[in-house]
């Protein structure tokens, strides 16, 4: 049995490495040795609960448990991080609102609008995205649009499906919004919750990045969004994702990116239309590729 040193457990060279490897095989994500103590810190208490002995016992709990998911998924949010805010990197809602859908709604007339927000952590990011399509939709009454969000982590998603947030979070988001799309949590001032008329327009989903299927119909959407979250991925498996995602995108679709992120070096079939905004090349544009087997939609 492992020894605390001052009341705490002390992680072993080879289990970090063995849960690094597993949480990028499995996750995409790396989890440099930055992230040890910080993991140590905050898993201690777990690994006393559980009646383990050591760091170990626990890596070779979540590692070989069917069950152990929420462990793992645990360990995902230590070492993500998920501080957002609505309107974040606003050129980008200025850019569909100016930009993209005058034009869709020029050349695609009465289409539905399919956008996705993958990696959409507490749920910010894709009530910004419904707020500006909706303040859209006062002047452009016939624009129709589906809004689906995603993340790794059920812990943020549950957050973003209840859409309640400290009232701070409200000094990004324009004043003539607040009234529309906010109203008061009467249990607690300091709390605003998104009117259940707007929350319910959002459908959510657990997707994990690294799977080749993510339940989407090929080149059906028209946006998505997914800022902020590659960062946290190898170079390789970036590509490979933003590869995927150019699958599920109509010729014209755009990718947003976080702003410090890039496609630079990537043999993708994207030009770039703004500042971290990408756009799916039409097919004679495009080099040849293999064909990606069909993805099926669910809503």
């Amino acid at each position: 049995m492992e020894t605390p040193t001052n009341g705490f457990f002390r992680m072993d060279e080879e289990s970090f490495a063995r849960l690094s490897q597993y949480v990028t095989q499995t996750y995409g994500i790396q989890l440099p040795a930055t992230k040890k103590s910080i993991l140590e810190n905050h898993l201690d208490e777990k690994v006393k609960n559980l009646a383990m002995s050591s760091y170990k016992e626990f890596v070779d709990f979540i590692l070989n448990s069917g069950s152990s998911e929420d462990e793992l998924l645990h360990v995902l949010d230590l070492i993500t991080t998920h501080k957002t805010e609505f309107f974040r990197e606003a050129s980008h809602f200025q850019f569909l609102t100016q930009q993209f859908l005058p034009r869709h709604q020029q050349e695609n007339n009465c289409d539905n609008l399919k956008i996705w927000s993958a990696g959409c952590s507490t749920g910010e990011e894709p009530y910004s995205l419904l707020m500006t399509l909706e303040e859209y939709k006062k002047i452009h009454p016939k624009l129709t649009y589906t809004l689906l969000a995603s993340d790794i982590s059920t812990r943020v998603m549950h957050t973003a499906c209840h859409g309640e947030y400290d009232v701070e979070k409200m000094q990004t988001v324009p004043s003539g919004m607040r009234h529309t799309y906010f109203m008061c949590d009467k249990a607690d001032p300091k709390q605003v919750k998104i009117k259940p008329h707007y929350r319910t327009k959002i459908q959510y989903k657990r997707v994990n990045l690294m799977h080749d299927n993510y339940g989407l119909a090929k080149h059906d959407l028209d946006i998505i969004f997914c800022r902020n979250v590659l960062i946290y991925f190898e170079k390789p498996t970036q590509e490979q994702v933003i590869r995927k995602f150019c699958n599920l995108l109509r010729p014209g679709g755009l990718l947003f990116l976080g702003h410090s992120e890039s496609v630079m070096g990537m043999n993708l079939p994207l030009s770039q239309v703004g500042n971290a905004v990408y756009q799916v090349q039409e097919p004679e544009a495009r080099s040849q590729e293999p064909e990606s087997p069909a993805l099926e939609f669910t809503s």
